[in-house]
């Protein structure tokens, strides 16, 4: 089994930045491709980003896409998303998820692993 952690989350201004942390312990060598989604209340689980786990190739969702980079430090077996210019409209629970080889994908179904979650608030 793969366990992720989040860490990072908190409150920001409009315009500000925060650098989110996904740890992962246990089977790590069975990760193939790992991700962010978010999720606002009343809403849908919503893509963010996602990365080879090697670091090789990356995918952003259009309404992150210049603002949000994903990165990999696979000798720390951690996975980061540094978060630019937010917007009200980003705030949500953030989490990390991973999977065993569908690779670069936006749906949440085809990821196996799931962290517990980090609150990012976006105040205006």
């Amino acid at each position: 089994q793969v366990q992720l952690v989040e860490s990072g989350g908190g409150v920001v201004q409009a315009g500000g930045s925060l650098r989110l942390s996904c740890a992962a312990s246990g089977r790590t060598f069975s990760i193939y491709t790992m991700a962010w989604f978010r999720q606002a209340p009343g809403k849908e689980r919503e893509f963010v980003a996602t990365i080879r786990w090697s670091g090789a190739s990356t995918y952003y969702a259009d309404s992150v896409k210049g603002r949000f980079t994903i990165s990999s430090d696979n000798a720390k077996n951690t996975v980061y998303l540094q978060m630019n210019s937010l917007k009200p409209e980003d705030t949500a629970v953030y989490y990390c998820a991973g999977n065993r080889g569908t690779g670069l994908s936006p749906l949440p179904q085809r990821y196996d692993y799931w962290g517990q979650g980090t609150q990012v608030t976006v105040s205006s």
